[in-house]
């Protein structure tokens, strides 16, 4: 099986166009791309050579690919589910075609289910409180890893009588704008109103500032939402929660954030995670305030969700609250944001570095 970094053979990897042109290179119709793009996302069929209304052509075509292994599809395998005690957040523990693992969780809100998806297995970006970044990193996810974790997803929530997911966040395992090629393909799959149809405003990409990213998607420009996690309001500060910010400084970085506003007219949504005596200051919310200032920002505050390799722990709710309050009186949109399944780990990463805990135990 091909590593994300090689050329792989997955339909699932695939954007409708290149599936047109796979067929057409085969000598196959292009227009039969349409039905075996709706086999694969909008149909419930596990196995597409089953679907015998396909014209004998694609059919005869499929079954040999799959035979010989010239295409291949992106299957996932549960290894491990965790259910909150909220009853509205299920955390996923999935093994790809590799033996590699990552986590995708489903969270409920009302009339709403929305999936957290991983990008990588692990990261390289190094977030001192995050467990992924306590992880290291192993490798890209190829687009159809990501769009196969939505597949699951969906999946889950048929079978339980559930509507289809309606927000995507790209916040789970791994920096989505260091796989940036793989990321935008596997969002234009997920997009595509044959097949999955997530709208692109309910889609959000997060980053801990990968400046190279920012600029591009501001240049080509993608219809998702950007989320930027900035945790510091200082340079000095920032380098010691998130050591990429070496690489990329914070004057940088929002220098990157007003040419992606300029150059799109989107409003950017900046994350924050609150660690008590670290960065939940009201000095320190006073200088977030004039960094967002001349920006069409909006603010969202996590509290901390704990993790084993990080002694931090979460600020309580009336700091909180402090804070929001200084951001909303510089005329800032803020919004605490619930902390979701602190009882199965799932914050990205935890479920999965508890895992490895275990076995080396």
């Amino acid at each position: 099986m091909p590593s994300a970094d090689q050329p792989s053979s997955s339909l699932h990897d695939l954007t409708f166009s290149m599936m047109e042109k796979l067929l057409l290179q085969d000598g196959i119709s292009p227009t039969h791309a349409k039905p075996l793009w709706r086999a694969l996302y909008r149909d419930p069929i596990v196995d597409v050579t089953q679907a015998v209304h396909f014209p004998a052509p694609l059919q005869k075509w499929l079954q040999a690919a799959l035979q010989n292994q010239t295409c291949t599809l992106d299957t996932l395998k549960l290894v491990k589910t965790e259910k909150s005690n909220d009853g509205l957040t299920n955390k996923f523990l999935l093994e790809l075609n590799d033996g590699q693992q990552v986590e995708t969780v489903v969270m409920g809100y009302t009339g709403r289910f929305t999936a957290c998806l991983s990008t990588q297995v692990g990261c390289a970006m190094g977030c001192v409180f995050c467990a992924t970044g306590q992880m290291g990193f192993s490798r890209h996810l190829r687009p159809g890893e990501i769009v196969a974790q939505v597949m699951f997803a969906n999946h889950f929530l048929r079978q339980n009588g559930y509507p289809p997911l309606r927000n995507l966040v790209l916040m789970g395992m791994g920096e989505p704008l260091h796989n940036y090629d793989c990321v935008i393909n596997a969002l234009d799959i997920i997009s595509n109103t044959r097949g999955i149809g997530i709208a692109p405003s309910k889609i959000s990409i997060s980053t801990v500032g990968v400046v190279p990213g920012i600029l591009k998607l501001a240049d080509e420009p993608h219809p998702y939402n950007l989320a930027v996690s900035l945790h510091a309001s200082t340079q000095e500060k920032r380098v010691s929660i998130v050591p990429s910010s070496k690489r990329w400084s914070l004057s940088e970085l929002m220098d990157a954030c007003k040419a992606y506003a300029s150059k799109t007219g989107r409003k950017i949504f900046f994350e924050w995670t609150l660690i008590a005596g670290v960065n939940d200051s009201i000095a320190q919310a006073t200088e977030l305030a004039a960094l967002l200032q001349h920006l069409p920002a909006h603010l969202n505050l996590i509290p901390l969700n704990p993790t084993n390799g990080y002694e931090g722990s979460a600020t309580n709710s009336p700091a909180v609250f402090e804070f929001q309050k200084v951001i909303q009186t510089a005329g800032i949109p803020c919004t605490v944001r619930q902390r979701r399944g602190i009882d199965v780990s799932a914050g990205c990463g935890m479920l999965s570095s508890e895992k490895k805990r275990k076995q080396a135990a």
